[in-house]
């Protein structure tokens, strides 16, 4: 396995549809975000009758020894709501009834009114969603030939931090971003299983099965908003599996023994492919974007641009058209939004001829 070129795709994974042109917050197409992947709490699920999934659900098969050793990682992003507040005078009202946060400055108490979106130094900063990136790891089993049944819980806390917007020229305290992560919870179940295999060959591969479930607790769910949920949901969910002394078996193209085995692995919400270099069968990544095995991330790629299903050119150009003040609103929507500015601004001309087009060998 190579690792970097399996955390390339993997991340391709993980941002996938994370902000779509033309990368402003203010877009409608950016008002509902996180399709891909995503877990909510099982409350919620239940409340929308399915419609929105709780649970994922991975099997494979793996060929393997009494020496073969299991591992996996499952990703997913832990999404955080910004606020943007206006700094204001000071209001007889109490704090909690007005609707504004008193915080600490220079000394002395500032009022501020949460606000939809502030100008400030050359950006337009607005009410947004951002994401921190999450990672589970499990230990290490060794799976070797009989039926292994293993479960981790995980969490990760509710948390708050609140960032001073400065004015460059004043020098004056005008605004905050507030950042807020709800508490979330989560069960990996991991199983392992003998299957029979074909009459033809003298070999059972071992079926792993490995379910993620948000348990987060998420009181009167029916009266909650998609919103409110999504702050407690894990986002692009994905599982990367490794094998040693074992490989797996491809779900795509299985070997004509493995062909009914192949056939009867249930995944739910997700579909795992070989990831790495062509003809290795060390890892697996189990992901809600349907790929092929062996998937690459194309050469001409310039950097990552998360709008689905489009291609690098066109969304390049595209960029290049916005008006000065559809640029300010990018640069202000979040970090990721702003480097892709940066880098289709400087683009060199030889690395934009390069996306236009490129003869592909063809594999009869």
């Amino acid at each position: 396995m190579t690792a970097s070129l399996v955390e390339k795709i993997a991340d391709a994974v993980l941002y996938e549809g994370y902000i779509l042109y033309p990368y402003r917050p203010s877009a409608v197409k950016n008002q509902q975000r996180w399709n891909f992947g995503a877990l909510c709490p099982e409350s919620y699920s239940l409340a929308q009758k399915g419609t929105e999934s709780w649970t994922m659900q991975t099997e494979c098969l793996v060929r393997h020894s009494d020496e073969t050793v299991l591992s996996l990682k499952v990703r997913f992003l832990h999404l955080v709501s910004r606020e943007v507040g206006k700094r204001i005078a000071d209001c007889r009202l109490p704090v909690v009834d007005c609707g504004h946060i008193e915080i600490e400055t220079k000394g002395s108490a500032s009022h501020f009114e949460m606000v939809s979106s502030l100008e400030l130094n050359g950006r337009i900063l607005q009410t947004w969603q951002e994401a921190i990136e999450r990672e589970v790891r499990l230990p290490a089993i060794s799976i070797g030939t009989k039926a292994e049944s293993n479960e981790q819980r995980f969490s990760f806390p509710y948390d708050e931090t609140r960032e001073l917007l400065v004015d460059d020229d004043s020098g004056e305290t005008v605004g905050v971003i507030r950042r807020k992560q709800q508490a979330i919870e989560g069960v990996i179940d991991i199983k392992t299983a003998e299957i029979r295999g074909s009459a033809e060959i003298n070999e059972s591969p071992l079926k792993v099965t490995v379910k993620i479930s948000n348990s987060t607790r998420f009181e009167d769910a029916s009266e909650r908003s998609r919103d409110e949920a999504l702050m407690r949901s894990f986002v692009s969910t994905h599982t990367i599996l490794q094998v040693e002394k074992g490989e797996f078996i491809s779900l795509l193209d299985p070997p004509e023994p493995f062909r009914d085995a192949a056939s009867e692995c249930r995944n739910v919400g997700t579909y795992p492919v070989l990831v790495g270099e062509e003809g290795t069968r060390d890892c697996m990544l189990s992901s809600p974007i349907i790929l092929y095995d062996y998937p690459q991330i194309a050469p001409e790629s310039a950097g990552s641009l998360y709008d689905g299903t489009e291609i690098d050119e066109i969304l390049t150009l595209r960029i290049m058209t916005l008006t000065e003040e559809e640029k300010r609103e990018m640069r202000g929507a979040d970090d990721r939004a702003r480097q892709i500015l940066e880098r289709t601004e400087t683009l060199p001309m030889e690395q934009l001829m390069k996306m236009h087009g490129a003869m592909k060998g063809v594999k009869s």
